[in-house]
């Protein structure tokens, strides 16, 4: 039975740390990776979208540490226990949805999504991708990384099984569910272009999961 995105991670907070650094592969390497493409100058502003209880944030913070950050996620319990983390940095946490926030213009030296955003359709992704770019100061960069489907077969599947789901329990709203449909690396890749983004490159892959940077 599918869960609200939020209630999903509430219910599974005291094994989600754990669940993330020893369950899925790779994932110590991939979340120090992801921070160090990030900025190190002082006082870089950074946006992190679903940023969950910080585990990319440890590792920019020990890279950066005076770095500033916003932090988006849905989800209040696990911003209260990335804010019991990092009790002498600058962050500022919102709860609520990277869909509907105004990000502003102009304004950050990076954003960041570590494994956030595979539960997304791609209609949602364009818009929000194109808030991102404007977001983002000249030659600056967005980093994403994330759980991509192997093949468009793939990537169908995940989605057609996700509306035959939501049509047997009988969901009609649009709130946020939680179900993985991935896209594939290169409609990702292609999202970000129709977004604006003139410079999309993937950097580096382990197993199912891939970052891929766009230079605005």
């Amino acid at each position: 039975m599918l869960q609200k995105m939020d209630d999903f991670f509430e219910s599974r907070l005291d094994i989600y740390d754990e669940h993330m650094l020893n369950d899925i592969e790779c994932s110590k390497e991939f979340y120090l990776f992801t921070a160090s493409r990030l900025p190190s100058s002082p006082n870089a502003y950074v946006l992190d979208l679903g940023c969950g209880t910080g585990l990319e944030l440890k590792e920019y913070f020990t890279i950066n540490p005076t770095a500033k950050v916003i932090g988006i996620d849905l989800s209040r319990k696990m911003l209260d226990v990335l804010n019991k983390k990092f009790p002498d940095k600058d962050i500022n946490l919102i709860c609520g949805s990277y869909f509907d926030i105004d990000f502003g213009e102009n304004k950050f030296d990076a954003v960041v999504s570590v494994e956030s955003l595979h539960h997304f359709i791609s209609e949602d992704k364009i818009s929000l991708y194109k808030k991102v770019y404007s977001a983002l100061k000249d030659k600056k960069r967005f980093v994403i990384t994330d759980y991509y489907a192997s093949s468009e077969e793939e990537e169908v599947k995940n989605f057609d099984e996700l509306k035959l789901i939501k049509d047997n329990q009988g969901i009609t709203d649009n709130d946020f569910y939680h179900y993985d449909t991935p896209l594939t690396i290169e409609h990702e890749m292609q999202i970000l272009k129709i977004a604006g983004f003139t410079s999309v490159s993937l950097l580096k892959t382990w197993g199912d999961n891939s970052t891929i940077e766009a230079i605005k």
